[in-house]
């Protein structure tokens, strides 16, 4: 019997939601505020635990923030008590520790000489970064964050090394807060130099005699939407930095590049979540005479515009524009008009979606995502095709190249198929294997499939079904259903090793590719936002019912999850179907759509969403989110609910608010349909989290809906 199976058939004597509490449920005090949404009057009772983000007195605002925190506690205290004391904790907990604590290796990038990537052996909290000098060269480790503090929660967040890689600008930020810190090292020595950049600096490109960078910076850390392009000379004081660009409205703003040459700076500016205008500057002209002169290449746009190579004065660009698809121009940087622009890739004709592309010493790699998983063609420079990569099999690959060789680095994996980095050459089609990680599980043990339902418009949706081999669908396997839908972002094929468990238990998960996401292009993106965003929710809703109806699960057996704007999701869903799900886990949520814009970064997210301070977009968002639609007579399912105090992205007031208004009904019943709540104190959106907060934080999820699917010791047994 595995360690998980273990789990579930451990004997412990009886055991109820009642035993396992060790604390009652904390009571919330309701302080209604009512609200006018352009003539609707709308109750908010819990607005008070959005704490003093939005308060001007900072009196008021710290005393209200004390009086959160001691509620939080009490939650945390509340959820501690019932999910710390489950059966089978421990054991699942030994078995999730073992599987993650396995070496893990990121894909190297090349620079001169040098290859760069990262690695974690063992119970290491934070990845190590090594480099090599020469393919073959003595691994050595460059910067190791477990150093840095004795908590192991400063992460880095990024590296940039310039073109020869003998210097590595980096990004350090603590908790999880994502407000880098930029530093630069001397990679032949690992001396830090004496430049620090803060608020939150990222993005370099560095110019071609190393003497400086490009570089986005906050002008106010606090303020998300202040976002500069500046330059930095190594050596100088950053505030001395010139600003050469300045965001200027609250969307996602600004970003640029320098071409290898240093000749042309290629700027575009973010308009919405699927448009972006583009310039280009003629950079060499900005440090010789100081005029910064931006030439349109296009503007006002409802399409994306992005980055694929420079080579001399031709931009190979990524775009959307007439090609929901996608497709590459090759646009001449001297004369940047659309009048003047080639059309290199043409949109596929089998429906591939373009992802990325990018150059490596005379080719085009250009990355698609067909049935939503990935397939890699090469092509010339004028675009003509010379032949697929060959990859393992049906997944997810991501392909590390540099423009000065045709030497390459594959990552590859899929759901049955550990993430394995190969070295390749681009050239003559050949890959050699460069690491694979050992795991202690099976990846034979499962099998994939991908199957089509419709949705409740009619509207064909593909979906991935994951589980062990030879598994009877006889309508009572623990199913979860996960999704994202949204932000032009794909569920594609991905290896989860601290799922094998959940496989060996005869658990099932399932992945479909809802609208709102990048599976099927620029009109399947669309599909899914603004007053389409009812479509996310239909698409996961009919899956379920799918599942359902073909034997693999039924409702008393079936628990989703997502998180972020798959906490989004899996809220609206359960508001609107509670009687489909029996247990929800929802991550770092966007539950309050009235108000979501208000707090961070949230702003950014309006082209997506919209805004309730529209009246037209008023009407949609009211019909759907999830906190103004929870109904005082409705049995809703169990939530358990997380949150990152120091997220930068999703104020956690989303998931207090939430799970207060939840525990407060009158049809609530905590002991067959508990609310819970975690609020991480050492965590933000999820990036950096040290390795034992993650583990902690996998075992949380995987107990709770163990627990809410029958799968412990009942008093029965």
């Amino acid at each position: 019997m595995t360690a998980w199976g273990a789990v579930i058939a451990l004997s412990c004597g009886s055991f109820s939601a009642q035993a396992a509490r060790a604390q009652s449920l904390p009571p919330t005090e309701k302080q209604v505020v009512v609200d006018d949404y352009h003539g609707h009057t709308v109750e908010d009772p819990y607005r008070w635990l959005e704490g003093g983000a939005l308060i001007e007195n900072e009196a008021e605002a710290d005393a209200l923030e004390k009086k959160v925190a001691g509620w939080t506690d009490a939650q945390n205290a509340y959820t501690r008590s019932i999910l710390d004391s489950l059966p089978g904790r421990d054991t699942l907990f030994a078995r999730i520790e073992e599987v993650m604590t396995v070496e893990s290796i990121g894909t190297p990038r090349m620079y001169g000489k040098y290859y760069f990537y990262s690695r974690r052996q063992g119970d290491e909290n934070q990845s190590l970064l090594y480099v090599r000098e020469g393919l073959d060269g003595e691994p050595r480790v460059l910067l190791n964050p477990n150093t840095l503090d004795a908590e192991g929660l400063t992460s880095l967040d990024w590296t940039a090394p310039n073109h020869d890689g003998t210097l590595m600008a980096f990004g350090l930020s603590y908790a999880g807060n994502e407000i880098s810190t930029l530093y630069i090292m001397d990679v032949a020595t690992g001396t830090w130099l004496a430049d620090e950049i803060p608020n939150n600096a990222q993005s370099v490109s560095w110019l071609p005699d190393s003497s400086g960078f490009l570089y986005e910076w906050r002008r106010d850390v606090d303020d998300p939407y202040s976002v500069q392009i500046r330059f930095h000379t190594v050596g100088q004081h950053y505030r001395q930095d010139p600003v050469l660009f300045e965001q200027f409205n609250e969307t996602w703003g600004p970003a640029a590049w320098l071409s290898r040459d240093g000749r042309w700076m290629i700027l575009l500016y973010w308009t919405g979540t699927d448009s972006n205008d583009a310039w280009v500057i003629d950079f060499d002209r900005w440090r010789r005479t100081g005029e910064f002169v931006r030439e349109t290449i296009v503007e006002g746009e409802q399409a994306t515009f992005s980055p694929g190579a420079v080579s001399g004065d031709s931009f190979y660009m990524r775009t959307t524009l007439d090609a929901s698809n996608g497709c590459v121009y090759r646009v001449d940087l001297n004369t940047p008009g659309r009048d003047h622009w080639t059309l290199v890739i043409p949109e596929s004709p089998d429906g591939a979606v373009l992802s990325s592309v990018s150059d490596a010493r005379g080719l085009l790699v250009a990355s698609y995502e067909y049935k939503a998983h990935t397939v890699i063609k090469r092509y010339d420079m004028d675009g003509n095709p010379i032949g697929e990569l060959d990859l393992p099999g049906i997944g997810s690959a991501w392909i590390s190249t540099s423009d000065d060789r045709t030497e390459a680095f594959l990552n590859y994996s899929s759901f049955n198929e550990p993430p394995t980095i190969y070295h390749v050459d681009l050239a003559d089609n050949t890959r050699t294997l460069w690491a694979r990680p050992k795991i202690p599980v099976d990846p034979s043990l499962v099998e994939v499939r991908q199957v089509s339902y419709e949705s409740k418009d009619g509207e064909p949706i593909t979906m991935f079904i994951v589980h062990k081999k030879g598994l009877e669908l006889d309508g009572t396997n623990p199913t979860i259903l996960t999704g994202y839908g949204g932000f032009n972002i794909s569920m594609t094929p991905w290896f989860s090793k601290t799922m094998f468990p959940w496989y060996e238990a005869g658990g099932v998960m399932a992945i479909p590719n809802l609208r709102g996401g990048g599976e099927y292009g620029h009109d399947w993106h669309q599909a899914g936002m603004l007053e389409n965003k009812q479509n996310v929710f239909d698409d996961f809703i009919a899956a379920a019912e799918w599942l359902i109806a073909n034997g693999y699960t039924n409702t008393s057996k079936l628990a989703i999850s997502g998180g972020s704007n798959g906490g989004l999701l899996v809220g609206a869903v359960a508001m609107q179907r509670p009687d489909l799900f029996k247990a929800v886990v929802c991550a770092v949520p966007l539950l309050d759509m009235l108000r979501y814009q208000y707090f961070l970064m949230a702003r950014y997210w309006v082209p997506e969403y919209g805004s309730s301070e529209d009246p037209e977009q008023f009407d949609f968002l009211i019909d759907y989110s999830p906190y103004q639609n929870i109904k005082p007579d409705v049995e809703y399912p169990s939530i358990f609910f997380t949150a990152g105090e120091n997220d930068a992205r999703v104020h956690p007031c989303h998931a207090r608010k939430m799970a207060a208004a939840l525990q407060n009904l009158d049809a609530a019943d905590p002991e067959d349909r508990p609310i819970l709540l975690w609020v991480d104190r050492e965590a933000g959106h999820g990036g950096g989290k040290p390795m034992r907060n993650i583990i902690r934080d996998i075992v949380d999820s995987r107990i709770y809906i163990m627990w809410q699917l029958g799968m412990l010791p009942d008093e029965n047994h």
